[in-house]
């Protein structure tokens, strides 16, 4: 039985804008996703038997159909049977490092690595972008995770544009393992507060989330310096989730005070709260006064750094 290993980023949102409604009960997006070195290991093999089996080290990650690893797998069978037919089912075991519920598509970029594990498992010689669209179909984070980088995301986050790669920019995240916020709960209660901001005409919905290509923070990515990105970083669900999540509010102000931090902010629609800093020395003194000022275990900290590549093969047998 032939088996791989996948490296499965997460993702930090630089630059999220809710532009308006769109006619299939998404809002139309204009964000820039950058992935990070913080990863899941994914686990793909094939078995003599017809199922989909999924095991985790993490007692939060469901082993079900709830699992959007899970559902990658079935989407796979649904649109090759005659190669599952031929090759049989797959065990996909997740080994988790990204937190559970946090903003960072973790659930996303396990399915993004289940979709490449398939695809290699079945030689099916699936182009990138025939896997994207397969990861649409999933979830919006999914295209994204396939590719990774540093990508501007319009749409409902699938249509992807690449912008040039952000390497080795230092970030401290913190993220309280108890605390969740509802994606679904953030949208709504945006769109009952903000919704009369909203672009209504379809034509002005496209121009202005294309308006992101030629916007400041695009420019500073260009330029690759670290402290104008971070100035110009920008998310519209913060208007909603931190007045709301106090402990949220809470982390992104002790972030903003310390030395050696060039911007702060919340990543999607959040617990997670994340910090670009001048270097990994600077990044390890930032986490250490974090923990010192919430002592509190139910915090997680992590240094990690941008990185320039989505779901990639570590090992095959």
């Amino acid at each position: 039985m032939r088996s791989y290993t996948l490296i499965a980023p997460a993702k930090i949102n630089l630059y999220l804008e809710i532009i308006g409604d769109r006619p299939d009960g998404f809002h139309e997006l204009a964000m820039i996703l950058q992935s990070i070195d913080l990863a899941d290991q994914i686990g793909v093999r094939s078995l003599s038997t017809d199922t989909i089996r999924v095991h985790s080290q993490h007692p939060q990650v469901p082993t079900d159909k709830t699992n959007l690893a899970y559902r990658a797998a079935e989407l796979m069978v649904k649109e090759f049977p005659d190669t599952f037919a031929k090759y049989g089912g797959v065990e996909i075991t997740i080994d988790k490092h990204i937190p559970v519920a946090a903003g960072l598509a973790g659930g996303s970029t396990n399915a993004a690595a289940v979709l490449v594990g398939i695809d290699l498992l079945w030689n099916l010689g699936l182009t990138q972008t025939e896997l994207e669209e397969l990861g649409a179909v999933l979830g919006s984070d999914v295209p994204f995770c396939i590719a990774g980088g540093t990508v501007i995301a319009t749409g409902r986050g699938e249509q992807l544009s690449p912008l040039p790669s952000l390497d080795n920019i230092y970030i401290v995240l913190a993220k309280y393992r108890s605390l969740e916020v509802s994606t679904a709960w953030a949208y709504k209660t945006y769109r009952q507060q903000y919704g009369n901001t909203y672009i209504k005409d379809t034509a002005d919905l496209v121009a202005r989330a294309n308006a992101v290509h030629s916007g400041p923070i695009v420019k500073a990515i260009a330029n690759k310096d670290a402290t104008d990105i971070a100035q110009k970083m920008h998310n519209d669900l913060e208007r909603v989730v931190l007045p709301e999540y106090p402990q949220v509010l809470q982390l992104r102000e002790l972030f903003a005070a310390q030395d050696g931090v060039l911007g702060t902010m919340m990543s999607g629609s959040g617990p997670s709260v994340f910090a670009l800093v001048e270097s990994q020395p600077q990044a390890e003194i930032v986490k250490q006064k974090i923990r010192d000022a919430i002592p509190d275990e139910d915090l997680e900290l992590f240094v990690t750094r941008t990185t320039s590549h989505g779901i990639k093969i570590a090992s095959s047998v």
